[in-house]
């Protein structure tokens, strides 16, 4: 049996395959499983408390693990020990998220392109048809992740405590969430996954894109994305290979991003909201 997790920071899906690409079990999800930010005993207890992960843990001949916070050597490896241990009878390879937006993303197995990934986070890479090619460490949502949810989640919170946010909307955004000082700052340093409670605020965007406001909120957030993560491939982008989006922030913006990609003169691919799906298909096929 293979395992195969999509691991964010808000949420992991889980599908099984059978040695004949069939499905072995319905999805499981689970909670964020970020190595960049939790704990080594925090991953581990979002795993086992899993019943159905657990139930299957002795069959598991192989586990594909693609998450963010992945990037780096140290928090792989961390999740990597932890995944081994559960899945004793099983060879683990732990990737970052990239990776499988990648694989989701491309039409076929060596097409080149460069594919972003906007969702509670974000990044963007360079895919030659065999390698993957980053130019840009992610330094996570304090830092980078322009264009995601948690950042477009900490905009609309600024713009309205700043009195930026037109007032017709200020009334709905107070009345969808609690916007009290104290629980704010509660959950973004005294709680773990700040950044995925931040990119709870961005479902409010795409209740209200009519408004001129959030048009704008998210094409800025475009600009930024397009002018530090994409054009670091300009050379790349000018022999006319598409740019590829995972991720639901990505997907629920597909009509902005076009528009910006013509300001910047770029090819739109494809638009992938859940890479799970795109990653079950490529397996399939490399079993």
């Amino acid at each position: 049996m293979i395992l195969i997790t999509d691991g964010g920071s808000t949420k992991c899906d889980w599908i099984a395959i059978d040695e004949k690409g069939n499905l072995a079990t319905q999805k499981i999800r689970t909670k964020g499983l970020n190595p960049a930010i939790l704990s080594e005993k925090k991953l581990d207890k979002i795993i086992r408390k899993s019943d159905e992960l657990l139930a299957m843990s002795n069959e598991v001949t192989h586990v594909f693990f693609y998450g963010a916070g992945c990037g780096t050597e140290n928090p792989r490896l961390i999740l990597k020990t932890i995944l081994e241990d559960i899945f004793t009878n099983a060879k683990v390879e732990v990737q970052e998220d990239t990776m499988a937006a990648v694989r989701a993303c491309i039409d076929t197995n060596d097409e080149a392109a460069v594919v972003c990934i906007m969702g509670t986070g974000s990044n963007c890479c360079y895919f030659d048809g065999e390698k993957l090619h980053q130019r840009v460490l992610s330094l996570g949502y304090t830092l980078m992740d322009e264009a995601s949810g948690n950042y477009y989640g900490k905009e609309l919170i600024r713009d309205y405590y700043f009195d930026v946010m037109p007032h017709y909307l200020k009334l709905a955004f107070d009345h969808k969430y609690d916007l009290e000082a104290d629980y704010i700052k509660y959950n973004l340093y005294k709680q773990p996954n700040p950044n995925a409670y931040l990119a709870n605020f961005a479902e409010f965007m795409f209740l209200n894109k009519d408004s001129d406001y959030i048009k704008d909120l998210i094409k800025r957030g475009l600009r930024k994305f397009t002018e530090h993560m994409i054009l670091q491939f300009k050379e790349e982008l000018s022999t006319g290979i598409p740019v590829h989006f995972a991720g639901s922030i990505a997907y629920f913006s597909q009509e902005e991003i076009k528009e910006i990609a013509a300001e910047y003169n770029y090819k739109v691919g494809n638009f992938v909201r859940r890479p799970i799906d795109g990653l079950v298909e490529y397996h399939v096929k490399n079993l």
